[in-house]
């Protein structure tokens, strides 16, 4: 079970997909709205902390008030790890969630928490849903041909759209 005591939402996609290409241009919206977002990225590889074009570095200049990468090898407030994967509990317990309204993830598929799938039926590459269960949403940049059952369609070209679930969905008030 996650514990947070804020909302939480994710991002899933197969790599090159554009979550945080998606994420870069939701964190401002999202702030104009008046939220103070925290941001969860989980890398596959090892990583540099705040290098400009990376994406942790876009992410938080994009708006994250409070920015948390992680991989295997380490997560940033440059804690080096062993040979554990961190979970998503573990690295949620690291944010000053009083001075946050909504922490935004990219990645950790299977953790149980609450995730919109990002999917481009171009990619050639199947729906990552119903394999992760809490997938709530699909945010696609044309209707995929089956496959994604009652879930909700987001489209993936209007992120304020976007922004308007996650405020409707998780938030009070907004």
């Amino acid at each position: 079970m996650i514990e947070c005591k804020i909302p939480l939402i994710g991002f899933i996609a197969h790599s090159g997909t554009g979550k945080t290409t998606l994420l870069c241009k939701l964190l401002p919206l999202l702030r104009l709205k008046g939220l103070r977002v925290g941001m969860v990225k989980h890398a596959h590889h090892q990583f540099e902390v705040d290098t400009p074009g990376k994406d942790s570095y876009e992410l938080r200049k994009a708006g994250a008030e409070q920015m948390l990468i992680s991989s295997r090898q380490r997560w940033a407030l440059m804690s080096e790890n062993l040979d554990e994967e961190p979970r998503l509990n573990d690295l949620l317990a690291k944010f000053d969630q009083d001075r946050l309204d909504l922490i935004l993830v990219e990645g950790f598929k299977p953790e149980p928490y609450p995730k919109i799938e990002v999917f481009r039926p171009s990619m050639g590459k199947s729906l990552l849903y119903p394999k992760h269960p809490n997938v709530i949403a699909v945010a696609c940049d044309t209707l995929p041909d089956e496959g994604i059952g009652d879930l909700q369609q987001l489209d993936l070209n209007n992120v304020e759209q976007i922004a308007d679930y996650i405020c409707h969905n998780f938030l009070d008030n907004q």
